[in-house]
């Protein structure tokens, strides 16, 4: 699609541990559909998709980034540039909520000083083995100016 075809162009960075589901949730939000068993992501991955905000087409650059520490200090370069920060958690995955504060840290040294980060609880369809409470992970958004939803890459 040429630039003539949308108005602006926005990246957003997908960040977490690996096995949150980062992956599927891009491929979700890209093909509208739902692949259950989503390779490991290697490096980087993106995906792209226009959205029309007030009668303007917005292209979102969207970039899936490995959620293995060997692949940490790579990742980091793609931070550059970004408009805003997806961080992913499991909801059923105490650990990789444990981690959050370590990915935080990253995203916020790692982009601009405006970037809108925003906080995913992530597999919300297998909420009765939830791990960590809405609450909880609501007051860790509060306390850190992030936007915060719990979603389902599945459903």
């Amino acid at each position: 699609m040429s630039s003539s075809q949308y108005s602006y162009i926005f990246k957003y960075i997908i960040v977490g541990d690996m096995g949150v589901g980062k992956s599927c949730l891009l491929h979700q939000f890209t093909e509208q559909k739902f692949t259950a068993d989503c390779p490991h992501t290697i490096g980087v991955e993106f995906g792209t998709r226009i959205i029309e905000v007030s009668g303007k087409k917005i292209k979102l650059q969207i970039w899936d980034t490995a959620g293995q520490e060997r692949f940490r200090a790579v990742t980091r370069s793609y931070y550059r540039g970004a408009a805003g920060a997806l961080m992913v958690y499991d909801i059923t995955r105490r650990s990789s909520y444990n981690h959050l504060s370590s990915w935080l840290s990253d995203t916020r040294n790692l982009t601009n000083p405006g970037t809108v980060i925003y906080l995913i609880g992530n597999k919300l369809d297998m909420e009765s083995n939830r791990d960590v409470s809405y609450e909880e992970a609501k007051q860790f958004a509060d306390e850190n100016g992030l936007m915060f939803l719990e979603a389902s890459a599945k459903t």
